[in-house]
């Protein structure tokens, strides 16, 4: 008996007949259809009521009046929508939650429940709310709110998840080029809060590693359900993946960081061109490629008179096959000729001999490894199935630091010609007269 009598003396505050409030209360009658327009999406704060019908009066219309215009208030029927007294975790009646600058953690209420008690608790929170906002911290509905920050403890930044809304999502994911893998969650999902690190730290390494060509967005459908209606999103999180002029499908794949990177370069290696390989020229070539990827692979081909047009061709052949086998790599790719590069050459310990020859550089770590098997489609593939897999054998590039690159001039794409030497006129030259013959 005690219970039931503590409840209904705690509901006493509260009304309940046929309409909650009556229209000059200012009261908003909230509802799963309006809730996340009137709230979620609002600048204002919000006090709610989530109330059940059977037991609760009507909190003092007094305390309204004072806050009219200040901030707004609601009430939900916990009894009538059972799923958004469960989203916010009501277990009580009557329950008030303040809904303040971060809209999908709203405080609950602990205040007394008279009209002055009311008043000083929505003020105490429109301080702490214009306190926020005055300091840079603008709440809402952000990705990053799922964890309470823009960071992820997990090596990702929420900051590279795109946060896509109604407005934007048109503009940004289907009129877009890019290929993007888009979250649909809601922030009270506890597989979604799993999710959000390494979605986070997924979009990072992906956004490095495709150059932006892959992108990872995030849609709250709770807030933006026009979103979640159109893609037919009934369980949190889903996963879709879109691409330009194609209808969107389902991300079937794991849910590590791992899993989604793995997918998402799949995605981009689908359609992308194998990377450029380029002849080492200047020192600005070499720099560039090698500190835009992670690696950078360079040959040393014989000279051009040792092969001639054809040999170096089927050698360039060999390097643009490897290229696109691992385009998804996005590893840099470079040739030089022999003697060209002496000092590059030295401190991969090349130096002279043993042409054609390949390095791979990590210029982040100044690290290196060198082919030692054939420089062919098999053998190549074996150094760099090894250095992916984190088992090749490595050493510290020659005085921890690129070498001097010289500039050069292109190859023409022709075979090499031995250089002209100078015609001597010997006639006036009388070997006679200048050298004695020596007797045995």
């Amino acid at each position: 008996m005690r219970p039931l009598l503590l409840g209904v003396l705690g509901c006493s505050l509260v009304l309940t007949v046929q309409s909650m409030y009556s229209a000059g209360d200012d009261v908003v009658e909230l509802s799963p259809s309006n809730f996340n327009r009137e709230v979620i999406q609002s600048d204002s704060l919000w006090l709610v009521e989530f109330y059940l019908h059977c037991l609760c009066k009507n909190l003092k219309p007094a305390s309204f009046a004072l806050l009219q215009g200040i901030v707004k208030v609601g009430a939900v029927d916990a009894d009538q929508h059972k799923s958004l007294g469960g989203q916010y975790g009501v277990r009580g009646f009557p329950t008030i939650k303040i809904f303040g600058a971060n809209k999908h953690k709203p405080e609950e209420y602990q205040g007394g429940r008279s009209s002055q008690a009311i008043v000083d608790g929505a003020m105490n929170a429109l301080r702490s709310l214009v306190k926020d906002r005055l300091s840079g911290k603008s709440g809402g509905s952000g990705y990053s709110k799922q964890s309470g920050g823009g960071g992820s403890s997990s090596g990702g930044n929420t900051k590279d998840v795109v946060e896509l809304t109604d407005d934007n999502f048109d503009k940004m994911v289907l009129e877009s080029d890019d290929v993007w893998l888009v979250e649909f969650f809601a922030p009270w999902c506890g597989h979604c809060k799993n999710l959000e690190p390494e979605w986070a730290a997924a979009a990072t390494a992906v956004k490095e590693q495709t150059k932006g060509k892959v992108r990872l967005g995030a849609v709250d459908a709770t807030v933006h359900q026009g979103l979640s209606s159109r893609y037919g999103i009934r369980g949190f999180p889903t996963i879709k993946v879109f691409r330009k002029g194609e209808e969107p499908e389902d991300y079937q794949g794991g849910r590590s960081r791992g899993d989604i990177i793995e997918r998402a370069l799949d995605l981009f290696s689908d359609n992308a061109p194998p990377p450029e390989l380029l002849e080492i020229l200047n020192e600005d070539i070499l720099k560039k490629t090698c500190e835009d990827s992670q690696l950078c692979i360079i040959a040393v081909l014989p000279h051009i008179l040792d092969t001639g047009a054809a040999g170096r061709n089927g050698y360039l052949e060999v390097m643009i096959k490897m290229a696109e086998k691992y385009k998804k790599k996005m590893w840099g790719w470079l040739w030089t000729e022999a003697g060209a590069q002496m000092e590059l050459e030295a401190s991969l310990g090349i130096g002279g001999f043993g042409y054609p020859a390949m390095a791979a550089i990590n210029t982040r770590k100044m690290k290196f490894a060198l082919l030692r098997g054939s420089f062919s489609e098999t053998g190549i593939h074996e150094f760099l199935r090894e250095l992916s897999v984190g088992r090749g054998s490595t050493a510290t590039l020659g005085g921890g630091a690129m070498p001097k690159i010289h500039a050069v001039e292109a190859w023409d794409g022709k075979d090499g010609q031995l250089p002209e030497e100078d015609d001597y006129d010997l006639s006036d030259v009388d070997l006679d007269d200048d050298f004695e013959k020596d007797e045995l």
